[in-house]
């Protein structure tokens, strides 16, 4: 049996990230032409994984929308503004006939 080091791995994270866990994306496969890691690899100097092992924790905990996830808030804000305008100078007319 190999021996493990503590912490994680790049393949790890980069199937967090495929996965939609992160949020960075939705749950789908995604094949990549260099994977994380390929450089650090190619270069002799891996990633450490207690550092990956911190990186992928905080990915995953620090999770935004996923990709394609429709953010309304904004849309909703401006809809309340123009509203009230609206209803602002309506009062306005009526009040000055």
């Amino acid at each position: 049996m190999p021996h493990r080091r503590p912490g994680a791995t790049t393949e790890q994270l980069r199937h967090d990230i495929d996965r939609g866990r992160t949020g960075e994306k939705v749950d789908a496969i995604d094949p990549a032409v260099a994977p994380l890691g390929t450089d650090e690899e190619a270069a002799g100097t891996p990633i450490d994984p207690k550092l990956l092992a911190v990186v992928r924790r905080r990915e995953r905990s620090t999770r935004s929308k996923p990709a394609g996830a429709e953010d309304w808030s904004g849309v909703v804000i401006w809809l309340v503004v123009v509203v009230g305008l609206a209803i602002g100078v309506a009062a306005g007319l009526v009040l000055a006939s």
